[in-house]
Parts: structure tokens; C-alpha cells; sequence
């Protein structure tokens, strides 16, 4: 689905979203003009801090966390509201993770100043003691709500959500990972639990709604786009959870050239985002508020690539 198609089909193009957010208005924020939001995202980085080199059969020249990162400030030079988010499987894939275990990834991230990430299945390839040594690096919060790390060295350092607040707009992250069992080897999650991904996000939802009046609700989540199966996918994720507006997506390696729009419970409509592997695109959704109507639209979707253009 081209950018184009997108805006020009889905309901949350520029007719904009009909959903009232319970921190919008106000009497001070009736008078106040519209807000606007840029999300702006990753996934599936596996440890790809260079370009891929020139005469590579695929993606030549493409990526690299040094043009990436001069892309995302020159964003943030042009709009006042930026989220970084990334949807896990930031490790492993190239000889950087294996000579210095996650070390430089964290810290380049940092440096770029991300506001949150999930946890992604290959984010546990050194075992929680070499994800517990790399934490300090990592400038940001990794948030993930359906693993229970209460039984082992890492009980504690997660959060299962975190709202930021973008000029009066208040936006709640939550994350949820891939089941672990056959997927991760037993010895490198330990004791962790894994919980019901779509339990979860359902009271992670409520909550960011009615508790903490978020008037967007984020999903990082790492489950896959979609499979023929009934394992659980993001497709079904937002088909079955009501109130997420946005699910950034990892781990199946899909490129998305626009959003999927997915029609949930009670008719909410969330989109559903992925863009690809190895740092070869970043996701863009732009977000206007506007405070008199108490309305979100999407202004603006597109999957932006990270080539020698991105440094000029």
C-alpha cells in the first residue's frame, strides 16, 4: 500500500480519526492551536551499525546508524514533537554484537536519543546476565509488559508502560514480546514467564485510557505482522484489543510502505507498522491534534530510506 493510497483510502487519512481523547480538552486547550506529533521508528536493527557495502547483491548502500541518526535530527530540527520508539531485535547479525555483546548499539542509540524500545527474542542471545551487563548503556527504557522477570537477576529493571507528554498531549508505550519457548534457548531466559500477549494489551490499554489519560496508545510489540496460523500476530492483536491507535511492529521483517489499517472492537480503527530489518528504513507517522474538537488525524505515513541522501 503506497503513501498516496494510504491517505487517500484510510478513514484516518484527512478526514481524520472521530475519537475523542480523554486528556484533550480543556477550556485552556479549547483555545490553543492543533498539536503535532511525529512518531518515528525502528525495528529488527540485528546489530547493523554500517551500511551494507556497496556491491551487495541486496540492500547495497543502505542503512547505517551514522545517516540514520543524521535523519532523525534533522526531524527533530523541523517538527517540536518527536517519539523514538524501536520494536526490539536490536542485536545480533553482524561481527559488532559478537566482538562487544550489545555494548555499541546502546550507546549509539542513546546518542540518537530514542525514548523507548521493547524486547525482541535475539535481545536474549547472551542470556539475561549479558542483557543485565549491557543495560547501563542503553540511555532509555525498554518496556515489556508480558514478561515476568519476577524470578530472576532482571526483576525490576523493565517497565510494562511509560507515558510522555508532548505539549499538552499525553502519549502511553507499552510493549509486548514473542512467546520464548522453542524460540529462545530455556538457558538464556531462565525463570521469565511469559504471559498472554492479548490479556495483556488489553489491560495495558484500559489502563493508559482510564487511568492515565492518554489520548494515544502505542504498542511496541514483537510478535510478527502475520501468519496463516493462529499464532498470535499484530494483525490480530489490534483486530482483538480495543482503544490502540498504533502498533510498530517487529520481528517477521516486513516492509511496509504505508501503515495497515485495522478495524478493532467497538469499531476503533488502529494502524499496524513494521519497516523491515537492519536499519534500512525508518518509520514516519505524523499525528495532528487538534484541542477544539477533541480529534486525532494522521497527517502524514510513509517509510523514509536510510541511503548517502540522509547525510546531505
Amino acid at each position: 500500500m503506497l503513501r498516496r493510497d494510504f491517505l487517500k483510502t484510510s478513514a484516518l487519512g484527512a478526514a481524520g480519526l472521530s475519537l475523542v481523547g480523554p486528556g484533550l480538552i480543556s477550556s485552556a486547550a479549547a483555545a490553543a492551536a492543533p498539536v503535532h506529533l511525529t512518531i518515528l521508528h525502528t525495528n529488527d536493527m540485528h546489530s547493523r551499525i554500517d551500511p551494507f557495502p556497496v556491491g551487495s547483491a541486496q540492500w547495497a548502500d543502505q542503512g547505517g546508524m551514522a545517516r540514520r541518526a543524521a535523519l532523525i535530527a534533522r526531524i527533530r530540527r523541523e517538527q517540536p514533537n518527536v517519539l523514538l520508539l524501536d520494536a526490539g531485535d536490536i542485536w545480533q547479525g553482524t561481527p559488532y554484537f559478537n566482538f562487544f555483546g550489545g555494548e555499541l548499539e546502546y550507546k549509539l542509540m542513546s546518542q540518537m536519543q530514542y525514548d523507548a524500545a521493547t524486547l525482541g527474542n535475539h535481545d536474549f542471545d547472551n542470556g539475561l546476565q549479558g542483557l543485565e551487563k549491557q543495560l547501563p548503556h542503553a540511555q532509555f527504557p525498554f518496556l515489556i509488559a508480558n514478561y515476568d522477570f519476577a524470578q530472576t537477576p532482571l526483576k525490576g529493571r523493565f517497565q510494562p508502560y511509560k507515558v510522555f507528554v508532548k505539549q499538552g498531549v499525553r502519549v502511553g508505550v507499552f510493549g509486548v514480546g514473542i512467546e520464548m519457548a522453542g524460540l529462545i534457548s530455556d538457558k538464556n531466559y531462565g525463570a521469565t514467564k511469559y504471559l498472554d500477549p492479548v490479556a495483556v494489551a488489553k489491560e495495558q490499554a484500559q489502563h493508559l485510557r482510564t487511568v492515565e489519560k492518554c489520548d494515544l496508545v502505542i504498542c511496541l510489540s514483537h510478535l510478527g505482522y502475520k501468519y496463516d496460523s493462529a499464532k498470535i500476530d499484530d494483525l490480530k492483536l489490534a483486530a482483538a484489543v480495543p482503544g490502540l491507535d498504533l502498533i510498530i511492529g517487529g520481528h517477521s521483517h516486513t516492509f511496509l510502505d504505508a501503515p495497515t489499517v485495522v478495524k478493532g472492537p467497538q469499531g476503533h480503527q488502529t494502524l499496524v507498522n513494521q519497516v523491515g530489518w537492519s536499519g534500512i528504513k525508518l518509520g514516519r507517522i505524523d499525528y495532528r491534534f487538534d484541542r477544539a474538537s477533541g480529534r486525532k488525524s494522521v497527517a502524514a505515513a510513509e517509510a523514509l530510506s536510510i541511503n548517502a541522501s540522509a547525510l546531505s
